[in-house]
């Protein structure tokens, strides 16, 4: 199953981030990257904007809900 969390991990893992890495440039608790990941909590518009810059990613791309792993690398 696909969600925005799952688009958050794997842009993360392939920008070779720790969860522990991505919260601090994100100034957030560990904890909070890892309930967005588990779909436990969706982050908020303007989270989901500082992400996309941290991770260098267009926000569009956390807002798809397909398999991340079908977009090659290529497309960042």
């Amino acid at each position: 199953m696909s969600s925005i969390g799952q688009t958050i991990k794997s842009a993360r893992e392939y920008r070779n981030l720790t969860q522990e890495e991505l919260a601090q440039k994100m100034r957030m608790g560990t904890n909070t990257i890892e309930k967005y990941e588990s779909g436990e909590q969706v982050p908020s518009n303007q989270t989901l904007l500082k992400l996309s810059s941290v991770l260098d990613i267009p926000a569009s791309e956390l807002l798809k809900l397909q398999e991340f792993h079908t977009t090659s690398p290529t497309d960042f």
